[in-house]
């Protein structure tokens, strides 16, 4: 462990309201020369906060993104595109990392692929044109299928498909 570093007592504290770049740099300045006394203690819970939040919320932007290409692809096969495919296995990388980072968010994937899912069907009914009401209520993937389930570059299954996404 490295020894704390000095606060100079002066050191003018910055408000969070003001400019939260350089507030968040002088909290760690503080974290690190164990200046508890000074640190802005509210502030720093809602920032603490706010990265767990902003994990899961990029965990189940992933997975929504997995989601409206599988609902895509299983109901307009004549438009696959290698863009689909290129998405999912994006996404799939991305959730992967995410899980890596935070693997306590492991035990709620079936809470965020629920939310992911509504979401994901909201937008594939805009972007194909279909109804809302084509798509099923539920996810139909289980976690796996969607981390897993091969999707093949050209369709094995004779369908025309499209270039471009």
């Amino acid at each position: 462990m490295t020894a704390p570093k000095r606060v100079p007592q002066k050191l003018k504290t910055m408000r969070y309201e003001d400019d939260v770049h350089a507030w968040a740099q002088e909290q760690v300045h503080f974290l690190q020369a164990g200046a508890w006394a000074r640190l802005d203690i509210e502030h720093l819970a809602d920032e603490i906060a706010d990265v767990g939040r902003s994990e899961r919320h990029a965990l189940t932007g992933a997975l929504s993104v997995i989601l409206l290409h599988l609902l895509k692809w299983d109901h307009q096969p004549t438009r696959r595109t290698r863009s689909w495919v290129t998405s999912i296995r994006t996404q799939r990388s991305v959730v992967t990392e995410r899980l890596e980072d935070s693997p306590s968010l492991k035990s709620r994937i079936d809470v965020l692929v629920a939310r992911a899912y509504h979401r994901a069907r909201i937008e594939a009914a805009g972007e194909t044109g279909l109804d809302e009401e084509t798509f099923p209520p539920v996810c139909p993937y289980d976690v796996e299928t969607i981390m897993t389930r091969e999707i093949p570059w050209p369709p094995s299954d004779g369908q025309p498909q499209s270039r471009r996404g």
